[in-house]
Parts: C-alpha cells; structure tokens; sequence
C-alpha cells in the first residue's frame, strides 16, 4: 500500500498540511490552520500545520500524532492500516471519514 495512505484510507499527498510541509508553504500554512480553526471551533496555529504523513517518520499535527482515535487505535493494533481490522465494517472511527470520502473506503479496499 503507498506509505501516504492514511491509516483511514485518506491520501495524505491530498491533504493540506502535507502540501504546505513539503513546499514550506508559510502562506497556505495560515490558510489551513485558519479554515481548521473555523471547522473544529479551537486554535489551531500555523505552526501546527506540519505533517509528512499518519504512516510515516516525520512531523505531524498535533491532531493526527497525539489524538486521532484512527491512529491511535491502528498503533495500538499494530495494523498497517485499519483494513487489517476485522471490524473496520462497522468501525465507529471510521463512520465519518467514511461518510465524507468515498476514496478512503476504496483505498483501503482496493489493496487489500
């Protein structure tokens, strides 16, 4: 499975934070951290806009390190993704990403 593929299924070379990091992007870095900020109602920094990817060494937002329940629980399964789930049919975690991203489903299923 490509590396920046999500432990959900996203495609991490898709998301934003990914983009601003690899280009050093100070500029789309304001404009995420802004539109996340509305999204989520909290602060959310510029400086907090870095991540190289969920499956992968390198930086991450905070989010996506220390409190994406997804990430989390695949670490703490030790999946490589959480297609290696036998329950990620009915996976409450992933009901959202799901719902929100037809790719995240196919991703996961179609290497799998």
């Amino acid at each position: 499975m490509k590396d920046l593929i999500g432990f959900c299924g996203l495609d991490c070379e898709l998301c934003q934070a990914y983009i601003a990091t690899i280009n050093d992007d100070d500029e789309l870095r304001e404009e995420v951290a802004k539109h996340w900020s509305e999204l989520n109602n909290v602060e959310i920094s510029p400086e907090m806009i870095n991540c190289m990817g969920c499956r992968v060494e390198g930086v991450k937002t905070p989010f996506c390190d220390f409190m994406c329940p997804i990430r989390q629980c695949a670490l703490e399964n030790n999946y490589d993704t959480c297609a290696d789930c036998d329950k990620m049919e009915g996976c409450e975690k992933l009901v959202m990403i799901f719902e929100n991203n037809d790719n995240a489903y196919k991703n996961l299923k179609h290497h799998y």
